[in-house]
């Protein structure tokens, strides 16, 4: 069974991504095709890359968990039109455990989040990291009440799901290049 990790794209207080994570959990758990697992890069206290101090036990369970995925979906927030400096970081922090995987994006903001994922996908193609095309992009005007309730719209349940499609097979297909 495939590994596969949602991880969480912001560290801010009051942030929206655990409620959309949750959402493609729940979505991914239902299919039965891989074990959908969330990763919060909050809970890891990484120091900024090449800044003394942090905890390097948090630095080694960062490895170690990314390690063990298959595959990740990433929930991207848009700050001032790309990804945020705590993901960015985290990206950065590791390079040939990301290699040779595979991801789907999931991306809210003003106009959905498309600037901060179309940013990721050229951090993923550095990292060896084959995203695949279908992005569920979430309005804040649409799916979020108030900007801070999660709400949304029908029709991106199958958007996650036909992201899951491509995530699984090329995950799958992905496997084959790490064990050689």
């Amino acid at each position: 069974m495939l590994n596969i990790g949602i991880i969480l794209g912001s560290t801010r207080e009051g942030r929206v991504s655990p409620q959309v994570g949750e959402w493609v959990k729940k979505i991914g758990d239902s299919r039965g095709d891989a074990t959908y697992e969330i990763i919060d890069i909050a809970e890891y206290k990484l120091p900024f890359l090449g800044e003394p101090g942090g905890d390097a036990s948090g630095a080694a369970q960062w490895s170690a968990k990314i390690s063990g995925c298959d595959g990740f979906v990433f929930i991207v927030q848009e700050y001032n039109h790309s990804i945020t400096g705590a993901l960015k970081n985290a990206l950065d922090f590791l390079r040939d455990e990301w290699n040779n995987k595979a991801a789907g994006i999931v991306s809210y903001g003003s106009v959905g989040g498309a600037r901060a994922a179309e940013h990721l996908r050229g951090i993923c193609g550095e990292l060896l990291i084959a995203d695949v095309r279908v992005h569920p992009a979430l309005s804040l005007f649409t799916d979020f009440e108030n900007g801070s309730v999660f709400k949304p719209k029908e029709v991106q349940v199958q958007s996650v799901n036909d992201m899951l499609d491509q995530v699984v097979a090329w995950s799958t297909a992905l496997q084959t290049v790490r064990n050689k």
